[in-house]
């Protein structure tokens, strides 16, 4: 059955997220992963934590203390969003690509009775999770080296998830709206290279002028490192709540135009 004929027929089923669909989805993710994660997790990790060494002992040695903070504590707090971003964007954006065009796996997978919205969900889940797990690592290396640990970072994980999700669902857009694997640099020169050098991870935001911190309000990145400071170093109630949305708003937006775009592109 060809992926066009799957599609709609699903279109006629309720407008819901079945759990056995996403299940299924999540499974065959899970078993897929076991036989590449070796791999993945060595470039999710080492190249954050090369920053992390490199900004942290590099700039630190020339800069003892931002914003209060020793520059290497201030980095390796940051360097988090950064490896969460690496390891979700990158993930969805490369992998359902050569999925949808060169494998036809989601061919076989709508085969079944899975649809488009569940296809798109199960892979940005299982993506955000692995993102949460590895974020944590670059915060484990910046305690080898002085960080304090505190209670504060048990929720880095969760932090990281959240925002995984909201990169993974981008991956998954821009996968469907390019059409040619090579197109993927403009997004990492354009978009995901200035995001995350200008998120406040390697130098505070509020000594760029003042037209760059209020776009930097919009970078959802920004809102990843914030919170995983104030994780590490003290919450600030209302203010953390206000990241939290920002990152809720970006995961949901994304989530929904990856669904409509890839619906799209299997459906033509």
């Amino acid at each position: 059955m060809s992926a066009t004929t799957a599609v709609a027929r699903r279109s006629r089923r309720l407008g819901r997220l079945e759990r056995p669909a996403l299940a299924g989805v999540l499974v065959r993710e899970v078993i897929n992963f076991s036989s590449f994660w070796r791999s993945v997790t060595f470039s999710s990790t080492v190249e954050p934590t090369i920053y992390l060494l490199a900004f942290g002992f590099g700039f630190g040695s020339l800069v003892s203390q931002v914003q209060g903070l020793d520059y290497v504590d201030f980095v390796g707090t940051g360097t988090v969003a950064t490896a969460v971003m690496f390891s979700s964007v990158f993930a969805t954006m490369f992998g359902t690509f050569v999925k949808r065009e060169f494998q036809r796996t989601y061919d076989a997978i709508l085969a079944a009775p899975v649809d488009v919205e569940e296809l798109v969900t199960g892979e940005v889940l299982w993506v955000a999770a692995r993102a949460g797990v590895y974020g944590s690592i670059p915060l484990l290396v910046a305690m080898i080296f002085g960080l304090d640990p505190s209670w504060g970072m048990l929720a880095v994980p969760l932090i990281g998830f959240v925002t995984g999700f909201g990169w993974a669902a981008f991956g998954v857009l821009v996968s469907a709206i390019l059409k040619s694997i090579d197109h993927f640099s403009y997004v990492t020169s354009i978009v995901i290279t200035p995001v995350f050098l200008v998120a406040g991870t390697y130098f505070p935001l509020d000594g760029l002028p003042r037209w760059a911190q209020l776009l930097g309000q919009f970078n959802p990145l920004f809102h990843c490192v914030e919170l995983v400071r104030h994780a590490a170093f003290g919450w600030e109630g209302l203010t953390d709540l206000g990241h939290v949305g920002a990152l809720l708003a970006f995961g949901l937006v994304m989530w929904r135009l990856a669904i409509w775009r890839t619906n799209v592109r299997l459906v033509v």
